[in-house]
């Protein structure tokens, strides 16, 4: 089992800047992909940013690419989600998640440990 904590969130203004992190802990030899995701009311899970653990490929989509930066200290196991140029839409709750399948990298489907989420809201 892996046990996740998130970090950071907040209130912030549009254009402002916020830094998420995960704590991992437990089983964490069995990670090979971590990533966040987020989910606002009324709307389906969407992949913020992933990356795996060996080989470093990371996954941004279009509606992050550019302001948001994920990294992650094997030695430390945690994981960071720099968040530049924020935006309304950005307002969700945002989660951590670790995945022990080779194949995971954006599909939320295949991540089996989540975090508890931390709220980001960005006001205009």
């Amino acid at each position: 089992q892996v046990q996740l904590v998130e970090s950071g969130g907040g209130l912030v203004q549009a254009g402002d800047s916020l830094r998420l992190s995960c704590a991992a802990s437990g089983d964490t030899f069995s990670i090979y992909a971590m990533g966040w995701f987020r989910q606002a009311p009324g709307k389906e899970r969407e992949i913020v940013s992933g990356t795996r653990v060996i080989g470093g490929r990371t996954y941004y989509p279009d509606s992050v690419k550019g302001r948001f930066t994920i990294s992650r200290d094997n030695a430390k196991n945690t994981l960071t989600l720099q968040m530049d140029s924020l935006k309304p839409e950005d307002t969700s709750v945002y989660y951590c998640a670790a995945s022990s399948r080779r194949s995971a990298l954006s599909d939320h489907n295949e991540y089996d440990y989540w975090g508890q989420g931390t709220q980001v809201t960005v006001s205009s």
